[in-house]
């Protein structure tokens, strides 16, 4: 029940919860406070003492508004609302001191500092300090950390707000990080020097407040005002995140999270965040066709020309749609394999999905439904891996109260898991005696590993089973972003991948993670020359995620927009407009001459499609439960770095997957 109190913000008479801190009721006021340590998704530390206030008729000092809250609040003499001020004499004096406070061992390198522009340490000491110093002492200087090959750290810029410290310990889940010391010997340190062992620690760049942690991989390559932000898609998982992509020239430099409560919150994980560099290297930027077992480079028209032959003289045409492809050119590819009779088929990876079922292939769930759950119960998932933004969500939800189970292998999740087993005869177990009983929501996540095995319609049907008797949310969770959209658009037939491997001709969108046998046609169609473009006969190079604009349906169900942030390199075109060119060419060309009528196209017959960033409701439609296999699960995701052609292109993630791997292995003493 909530406790709402009259307030008085600089003269502005606001209603709030009793339970707001005074920095949270001024934003409601529309009222900035600066702030320092104070991060609304992180505990209250309340240590920089940059926010500040004055409380009229309290104690005749200024209040720190992040840890104060509005119930704490005296009314006055006669019961009229108690009055704050963020603006008075005595504000404007404490903030000074405290700025002139934080600076007395800053450096002052701000030229040479990755942080100048989007610093908020600049920024407020602009708006709210004084432009001299009483401190005439020599600064102190402490010795930077080695926090492995993602985050750079220039220690001596460090003022102590502890939100590097909160977000590993409070969100990733790693203890790695600390503060010793007090007064002037106090400092940010590792434990024991050690390097940071997650795929989330990326979010500290963000969180830190100064120039003391930055990107090692982006340091001194661009300034914020050079570079052109353009609002974007993720889909290094299925998860969706939204971010920014920053642009200079043609190049990315970076991404960036944004904002979105239903999704990633502002958290992206380290594969999201530094897998820019892949982008620019073993790139298809020019078309070619295999003559006497040997790839040359050759011109659109002889490609075109090479694959239209091949097509329309196949007996059994086939199409596969890759973990990237955005959902119109999984709909183009299949307007145009189908109608010269052949068939499409999206679930690379063997994966039991019902075809035209929504809630058995996305299930009922959305990601902010894990908030609110009392139980989760993980089957054949290892979220760490396969969405760790989504992972730490749980954690979170783990932190409130809920109580996790997992039927799988036991690994690693940052939070507590009571292990019910780790195979099929746990899942028939719990399956047979109901789930364990709490209060509140219950939630199911099932992964991708537990419906890539043989049984893996009969998996699904007993979880479905499961969870209608339970009363229990069903979320799927995928690991391939572009999986739900083409299943959206019915890109897939009755034989699977069974009737691909038949094929004599196949048209690959982009699927690097399937082995295709000998004696087939293949026209591959991507932006890297991964294990598809070797495979083929023609490659036709496509634009990479951040250079067209496309629709993904992330694995809640949700339609989000990517925009093209930059152009694709050399002669590399628009995955659509590939699909239009090649529809010409063999005499059945597609309906549409710009994305905007494919689109249209599209919604017409999937109008769930054009509801961006809406989740929808999914008819229930229980999958039959057959016989369970006697095997342990086994995790999609065996290495988080490397899953998809931009990923394995990237120098980093290359390095960070050796570095896990090293870490995973047993340690042996010197003899």
């Amino acid at each position: 029940m909530s406790d709402l109190r009259k307030i008085n913000i600089d003269g502005q008479d606001i209603e709030v919860d009793g339970a707001m801190t005074l920095i949270q009721a001024c934003e409601v006021a529309g009222v900035e406070v600066p702030r320092f340590c104070y991060h609304e998704r992180l505990s209250i530390a309340g240590n920089c003492r940059m926010c500040l206030v004055e409380v009229v008729g309290g104690p005749p000092k200024p209040a720190a508004s992040c840890a104060m809250q509005v119930r704490d609040l005296r009314p006055g003499p006669e019961g009229q609302p108690p009055v704050v001020k963020t603006n008075s004499p005595m504000v404007k004096k404490a903030r000074e001191g405290v700025m002139e406070f934080l600076l007395i061992n800053h450096p002052l390198d701000c030229p040479i500092c990755d942080q100048g522009g989007e610093c908020d340490l600049q920024d407020q000491a602009m708006a709210y300090g004084v432009d001299f110093s009483r401190f005439r002492e020599p600064k102190r200087a402490v010795e930077d950390l080695d926090l492995g090959p993602l985050v750079e750290t220039h220690m001596t810029r460090c003022i102590s707000c502890t939100r590097c410290v909160r977000f590993t310990t409070e969100v990733a889940g790693i203890t790695q990080m600390g503060q010793t010391g007090r007064g002037e010997d106090a400092e940010i340190t590792s434990y024991l020097g050690e390097t940071l062992d997650s795929n989330m620690q990326g979010n500290i760049i963000d969180l830190c407040p100064v120039g003391a942690l930055v990107s090692k991989p982006y340091a001194f390559t661009a300034r914020p005002w050079e570079l052109t932000k353009t609002e974007s898609i993720d889909v290094m998982d299925a998860m969706g995140a939204s971010i920014r992509v920053d642009t200079k020239g043609r190049e990315v430099m970076r991404f960036l999270p944004r904002n979105h409560d239903g999704v990633n919150e502002e958290w992206i994980s380290d594969k999201t965040r530094f897998v820019w560099d892949g982008l620019r290297r073993q790139r298809l930027d020019r078309p070619y066709v295999r003559e006497n077992g040997k790839l040359r480079p050759a011109t659109w028209p002889e490609a075109l020309e090479a694959a239209a032959t091949a097509i329309k003289g196949a007996s059994k045409l086939a199409g596969i749609v890759g973990d990237l492809a955005p959902t119109e050119a999984a709909f183009a590819l299949k307007q145009l394999v189908e109608g010269q009779g052949g068939v499409v088929e999206c679930r690379t990876d063997g994966a039991k999905l019902p075809a035209g079922n929504r809630s058995g292939y996305v299930g009922t769930a959305a990601i902010e439904d894990i908030d609110g759950a009392a139980k989760i119960i993980l089957i054949g998932s290892n979220p760490r891996d396969e969405a760790p933004v989504l992972n730490a969500r749980i954690r979170r939800a783990w932190t409130l109260g809920a109580d996790v189970f997992r039927v799988g292998p036991v690994v690693d999740l940052t939070y507590d898991v009571t292990d019910l087993g780790a195979g099929r005869d746990a899942l028939a177990g719990l399956a047979r005696d109901g789930l364990p009983q709490t209060d509140g929501e219950t939630l199911i996540i099932l992964g991708q590993g537990a419906l890539t095995e043989a049984d893996g319609a009969a998996v699904l049907g007993t979880v479905m089973a499961m969870a209608e008797a339970a009363g229990a949310k069903l979320m799927i969770l995928h690991t391939a972003a572009a999986r739900v959209g083409a299943m959206d658009v019915g890109a897939t037939n009755e034989a699977g991948m069974a009737a691909v491997q038949d094929a004599d001709v196949i048209y690959n969108l982009g699927a690097d993670e399937v082995e295709i046998g000998e004696g087939a046609f293949v026209i591959y169609q991507g932006s890297h020359g991964d294990r598809g473009a070797h495979r083929a006969d023609v490659i036709l190079p496509g634009a990479a995620y951040t250079e067209e604009s496309g629709l993904f349906v992330n694995t809640e169900g949700r339609p989000q927009l990517a925009l093209r942030a930059g152009f694709a390199p050399g002669d590399a075109k628009e995955n659509w407009a590939i699909l239009r060119a090649l529809s010409a060419q063999i005499g059945a060309q597609q309906p549409w001459d710009s994305l905007a009528q494919l689109r249209q196209a599209l919604v017409t017959e999937v109008p769930h499609l054009a509801k961006v960033d809406d989740v929808p409701e999914n008819d229930w439609q229980a999958e039959a439960a057959g016989k369970l296999g006697d095997a342990d699960f086994r995790y999609a995701i065996r290495d988080f770095y490397l899953t998809n052609p931009v990923a394995r292109a990237s120098a980093l993630m290359a390095e960070l997957s050796a570095g896990a791997k090293a870490r995973r292995e047993d340690r042996i003493a010197a003899e």
